[in-house]
């Protein structure tokens, strides 16, 4: 660049600009003019200026010494039609739809996670000169950052040391750097005892992964230097490969000083039915729930706690409940909820889940008691109690008599594989409608299986044909232009048309749902396409 145009301070400069030429050069004159050149020349001058450096990532500055090379990216590059695509989704980061009528155009960036996990899933490489908007859309988008990051690769955190703006890259990827190999024990234990905060956190969790007893022998060497905050996101990177022979470290963690720190140390242990403090949990739990032969049929009674010992607290319970919860009844959900699901049928005359289930609770305990082996079935990720809880999803009201929620429902079916959960949302979609299905579609795996693709075209299709109130389905429609299979697109056609509208129909519906039909078939095949774009061109001589 040469000297001639002004620099404007990197913050407000732009804004200056802007406003100047929103006034225009008579009324409010460049910040610095230069003589010989017309005041409109200086002012285009000084937003080329700006223009280029935003976009290249880079404030302005004194002249100092040049930075080192980028690293190489050896992945293989895009294919010429994919960069294309890619520069098109993140033109629209900043232009997606607004609140109202959305059209039948699709929604791009609504698109960029899932262009984003397919390219990564082919191991491409990202075009350099789309580096600086994919760190935009990734720093507008915390969802988005994993996957950005990944695509982006190390040439992105090299350009992110230089603009403040994408920090938040450095943090996510700490330095750039590789972390050590395991194998490394001087490089490994230099790294844990010297790096950064976020730097120890991604080596815990990268050791967790392939050596968990090397994992665990540092945390438990620097454990009680800690800050209680970061004993605390140490304690959670447990979560991933949770095993038996993370008890012990647990166990004494029961006495940490810190109370967060004691009860996630609780939680995870609850999660191993095989620990001792699981044992001490079930024995406190099943003395509070029994079982009454002395009626017309077997029913389920309840005791609840009359104190929360020191020991209970030790183990994880908490004593004061929240605003509005009866102590006895809250703590007695603690216990139940951390107690082994495979105690109850020993307790409970030798029933199975389902049999459980479905007896009758007195003096209004059922819906405690369930609720708790609702949490218990999810922390313990027990798929038999998870069905039993849901129950037949054609059942009145939705669900078994535990699922007191939608959002309890959709965590029991994370406990479900995945055609399974499909298969129940279908069902439920199927005799239910869509009225409180999306909160459940959310945990469906994608692409959506081809029951329950066709029961949400279905519903839909019910629901413009009963003249619906059409924005009431606007989320799930968006949810199918995402997650429904794109060979689902054929189907549809025959939805495209204006319905003829009823007379008791929202005014205007049937020309929305035409629109919004027309939308989800152009997003299918538009995701065909991109699907199309990234793959690989066959090798020469392939046929």
């Amino acid at each position: 660049m040469n000297g001639t145009a002004p620099r404007p301070d990197a913050e407000s400069g732009w804004a200056d600009l802007v406003t100047t030429a929103l006034l225009g050069t008579d009324r409010r004159p460049p910040a610095r003019l230069v003589p010989g050149r017309p005041a409109p020349v200086t002012l285009l001058d000084a937003a080329a200026e700006a223009t280029v450096r935003r976009r290249a990532g880079l404030r302005a500055a004194r002249a100092a010494r040049r930075p080192e090379r980028a690293p190489e990216d050896p992945r293989p590059a895009l294919p010429p039609a994919a960069a294309g695509r890619l520069a098109a989704l993140l033109a629209e980061r900043s232009g997606g739809a607004g609140g109202g009528r959305r059209g039948s155009s699709p929604d791009l960036m609504e698109l960029l996670p899932q262009w984003l996990a397919a390219a990564n899933g082919h191991g491409y490489a990202a075009p350099t000169q789309a580096l600086p908007a994919l760190l935009d859309a990734a720093r507008g988008r915390t969802d988005l950052r994993p996957a950005a990051l990944a695509f982006a690769g190390p040439r992105a955190l090299w350009l992110a040391r230089f603009n403040p703006d994408w920090r938040f890259a450095l943090r996510t990827a700490p330095g750039g750097a590789a972390l050590p190999d395991p194998g490394d024990a001087e490089a490994v234990r230099e790294l844990w005892e010297e790096g950064l905060f976020a730097e120890r956190v991604a080596l815990l969790g990268a050791l967790r992964a392939r050596s968990p007893k090397l994992a665990r022998a540092l945390l438990a060497g620097t454990w009680p230097t800690e800050r209680a905050e970061d004993r605390l996101m140490f304690l959670d990177s447990l979560r991933a490969g949770l095993s038996a022979a993370d008890e012990p470290f647990l166990e004494k963690a029961l006495g940490d000083r810190g109370r967060n720190v004691r009860a996630t140390a609780a939680e995870l242990l609850s999660a191993l039915p095989g620990s001792a403090l699981a044992a001490r949990m079930a024995v406190r739990a099943t003395a509070c729930v029994a079982l009454d032969r002395s009626g017309d049929g077997p029913l389920i009674v309840v005791e609840a706690p009359h104190e929360c010992d020191s020991g209970m607290e030790r183990d994880g319970v908490v004593a004061t409940p929240p605003a509005g919860r009866g102590e006895r009844s809250w703590w007695l959900g603690q216990l139940v909820e951390a107690a082994p699901l495979g105690s109850w049928p020993e307790r409970l005359g030798g029933r199975d889940a389902r049999e459980i289930v479905a007896l009758p609770v007195a003096d209004g305990w059922q819906g405690e008691l369930h609720a708790a082996w609702c949490r218990a079935a999810v922390r313990q990720r027990d798929a038999r109690w998870s069905r039993a809880l849901l129950g037949a999803p054609s059942a009145p009201e939705a669900g078994g008599p535990g699922a007191v929620s939608l959002a309890e429902r959709a965590k029991l079916l994370g406990t479900l594989d995945p055609a399974e959960r499909a298969g129940w949302v279908a069902g439920f979609i199927a005799a239910h409608g869509l009225s409180e299905a999306f909160q459940l579609l959310g945990v469906c795996a994608v692409p959506w299986s081809a029951p329950l693709g066709r029961a949400v075209v279905d519903a839909l299709n019910i629901a413009r044909d009963a003249g619906s109130y059409p924005w009431s389905f606007s989320g799930v429609m968006g949810l199918a232009e995402r997650c429904l299979d794109p060979a689902e697109a054929a189907r549809l056609q025959s939805l495209l048309a204006v319905p003829d509208e009823r007379e008791d129909a929202a005014p205007g519906a049937g020309g929305y749902w035409a629109e919004a039909f027309q939308r989800l078939v152009t997003t299918l095949r538009l995701r065909a396409a991109m699907a199309d774009e990234l793959r690989p061109a066959p090798a020469p001589g392939v046929g």
